[in-house]
């Protein structure tokens, strides 16, 4: 009697049905990570816990946005369709820094959440720290220097807008 045969189509499925399996619980544990209130919640507690590191003592808007004034300016605040011209330095909460310009000009409607709440909150003349949870970033896409789901910094000096 020859094994052989046996053992060969056991070794061929054994292999597809372990593949198979894996590829199932790949599939449900990416399920999970993907709820948008618990990345919130999460990035949430990286915020609060950066803060507490660095000793930081920033404001939350409900927009989920952080934001630190370090200098006050002149009282006169821009809106979510202005036009801001500022400097701003963007990092990740390791420290790398993935974005930097001086005298930038955008509309905020063309930018990104964290940008469009945070931004507001600052007064012409002034400069700051914004810490955005990642939906109000870049998401779970991320981009070429920035990944997917990850908490950004903006040192950044408002300085002017209309």
């Amino acid at each position: 009697m020859n094994c052989f045969p046996i053992m060969k189509k056991i070794s061929i499925l054994n292999p597809v049905k372990w593949l198979a399996m894996l590829a199932v619980v790949f599939l449900f544990a990416a399920c999970g990570s993907d709820d948008p209130e618990k990345i919130a919640a999460k990035d949430r507690e990286k915020i609060i816990e950066y803060l507490e590191k660095n000793n930081l003592d920033a404001i939350e808007h409900e927009s989920g946005v952080f934001y630190l004034v370090t200098k006050e300016g002149s009282s006169t605040f821009p809106t979510q369709n202005s036009t801001v011209r500022l400097n701003y330095t963007g990092k990740l909460l390791s420290g790398k820094e993935f974005d930097g310009q001086n005298n930038a000009q955008f509309n905020l409607q063309n930018t990104i959440l964290g940008f469009r709440y945070g931004l507001p909150l600052f007064d012409k003349g002034s400069k700051g720290i914004l810490l955005m949870p990642s939906g109000l970033g870049y998401g779970p896409n991320g981009t070429y220097t920035i990944p997917p789901n990850a908490v950004l910094i903006f040192e950044i000096e408002l300085i002017d807008f209309n």
